[in-house]
């Protein structure tokens, strides 16, 4: 099975297992191509729309893999069992839906050894949700694909802390790794506030206004993070 760019930096993040459960797993692929590349022994497509789980389903007969990927139609995790899971991949959605799946699960998340993570806003927040629910980020990626920046994370229970500020927003791993699609990132989004900042202050703004010092205190965060590709 041929994946996009960011399914397959997902997929290049889940270690061996026995059993793999894909959380909003849309058309299947990430099973899929686990159980082929023999990654997952079985796996487990959970989607909380049949639509998606009839597409899934039909992809994986097209691949004779239906005695070793079932479909689950639930909310979350909902459907899975303590125990039944060794890894859990949740990606493509919202930073916010994806803590409400996580602490809803809590219960059946806390056995399992891995979960690869790749929320698509709020990345900062949820970096901090991490640590604050005793998860620790092993490895980060981001990848750009179709004009979109993509991070993504492996995590495993324990004990995180972030020394830098800029460690939450950004990633710890990702700036020590120099990771080039970070920079891409940065470079972007310091573009966009100097473009914002400008027509603010032609607008009459000043220093004083809100949004100013927002964008002013990310240019900050911004210019830190840059440091880390300068050593």
């Amino acid at each position: 099975m041929q994946l996009s760019k960011r399914l397959q930096a997902i997929a290049d993040m889940i270690r061996p297992c026995a059993v793999l459960a894909d959380v909003g797993t849309d058309h299947g692929y990430i099973p899929i191509y686990a159980v082929e590349q023999q990654i997952a022994k079985k796996a487990i497509a959970m989607d909380i729309n049949q639509g998606p789980l009839w597409r899934a389903a039909s992809h994986i007969a097209g691949h004779g893999l239906e005695a070793y990927i079932e479909t689950r139609c639930c909310d979350g995790v909902s459907a899975l069992e303590p125990g039944e899971a060794d890894c859990v991949v949740i990606a493509g959605m919202g930073g916010g839906l994806m803590q409400k799946i996580m602490t809803e699960g809590e219960a059946v998340l806390s056995g399992v050894k891995e979960l690869i993570l790749q929320p698509q806003s709020e990345i900062g927040r949820f970096r901090r949700f991490l640590g604050d629910r005793n998860y620790a980020i092993q490895q980060e990626d981001m990848i750009f694909e179709d004009g979109k920046f993509y991070p993504m994370m492996r995590v495993v229970r324990g004990k995180m802390e972030m020394t830098d500020p800029i460690y939450q927003e950004y990633g710890e791993l990702l700036l020590k790794d120099k990771n080039p699609v970070l920079r891409m990132y940065l470079e972007k989004s310091e573009k966009t506030c100097q473009a914002i900042l400008k027509r603010l202050y032609e607008n009459g703004r000043d220093d004083s206004d809100a949004r100013v010092t927002e964008l002013k205190e990310e240019m900050q965060n911004i210019s830190s993070a840059r440091k880390y590709y300068e050593v």
